[in-house]
């Protein structure tokens, strides 16, 4: 709790209620495992458009487009949204990825004419069904004109429509006492205070990998299922050729896949079928309507949906049916 009554989430707070707040209202949070950084230069655009999965160079001012950074072999190395201002970029990513992806962009950075700026703003997400409805209550009218992927801005910082979790979503980026004074508004709009858990559990729902969870060192883009942060169409970047021989070939050995489990298993579960590993749970939740539902990368001979596998973990063990992504609630 702080001086203008703002709580980031209800500690001790059982899961189910503030995902059913997802499902059926507007749940907010400031996240701060997030962090912005701002890049500026003449040659800021064609410089990070040859470094990350997204189409930099098509993009226009007010657009937001999810973005991967990747090594040559297409490893990921962290993702990020990118908002695009007429005299600037704004990246915003990973707080525990953006050590490795600076030290990633400057072993490139040679004679560009390109400033890199780690700011204070910070990050507030608003999800829900009534998410727009709560933040134009909440006073927040540059919302209302708003589309997918587009932002605007307020007299505080920055709001965008960011369906970062797979649902249409709003995020507000600005300094932490103005975003402590939104969750307020919020608050009193209507929207619920969540904490990180609800929205990791409503990122599992959706079947979107998480950076770092879902993925390891040499993890490739494809095999996490992160083609919404890839511009298939634009030019040269790090990471294309693996992407394109991926793509063409259909050469993927290993794909994230759905878990509905029998009951609830920790991740790092090894998953077995026919007595063989083939995969371990990278991320574990229960939501509603669906039950015990986790998140893997498996080998391709686990792929069928409706596959039985075996989930061994320090928790027990438990069965584990695979699920195509997104999961439907059947």
């Amino acid at each position: 709790m702080n001086g203008s009554g703002y709580h980031n989430g209800e500690k001790g707070a059982s899961p189910a209620r503030p995902c059913h707040v997802l499902g059926e209202d507007a749940g907010f949070r400031i996240l701060d495992e997030r962090m912005v950084v701002r890049m500026t230069g003449e040659d800021r655009v064609a410089f990070l458009h040859g470094m990350c999965s997204a189409d930099v160079k098509g993009a226009r001012p007010g657009s937001i487009l999810p973005g991967l950074f990747l090594t040559e072999h297409a490893h990921v190395i962290g993702d990020f949204f990118l908002w695009v201002l007429e005299d600037s970029l704004i990246v915003e990513t990973g707080r525990t990825q953006w050590p490795r992806a600076r030290e990633h962009l400057e072993r490139f950075l040679v004679a560009d004419d390109v400033e890199i700026e780690e700011t204070g703003l910070c990050v507030l997400d608003v999800e829900g069904p009534k998410a727009g409805e709560v933040v134009s209550r909440a006073g927040i009218a540059e919302a209302g004109a708003l589309g997918p992927w587009r932002w605007a801005k307020t007299p505080a910082g920055f709001i965008g429509q960011v369906p970062r979790f797979g649902a249409p979503a709003w995020s507000l980026l600005a300094g932490r006492a103005a975003l402590e004074q939104v969750g307020s508004a919020l608050a009193c709009a209507g929207a619920v205070a969540i904490e990180a858990r609800a929205l990791e559990a409503l990122r599992v729902a959706n079947g979107l990998a998480s950076v770092g969870v879902d993925t390891a060192e040499k993890t490739i883009a494809l095999e996490a299922r992160l083609e919404r942060a890839i511009s298939f169409n634009k030019g040269c970047y790090v990471g294309q050729e693996t992407i394109e021989r991926a793509t063409a070939r259909g050469a993927l050995k290993k794909r994230l896949f759905g878990l509905k489990f029998a009951r609830e298993i920790a991740p790092g579960a090894a998953l077995l079928l026919d007595g063989r590993e083939v995969g371990r749970v990278t991320s574990s939740t229960v939501f509603p309507g669906l039950g015990a539902i986790g998140l893997a990368i498996l080998h391709h001979s686990a792929w069928a949906p409706g596959t039985v596998l075996r989930a061994h973990g320090e928790n027990g063990e438990t069965a584990a049916v695979v699920s195509e992504l997104p999961f439907d609630n059947n």
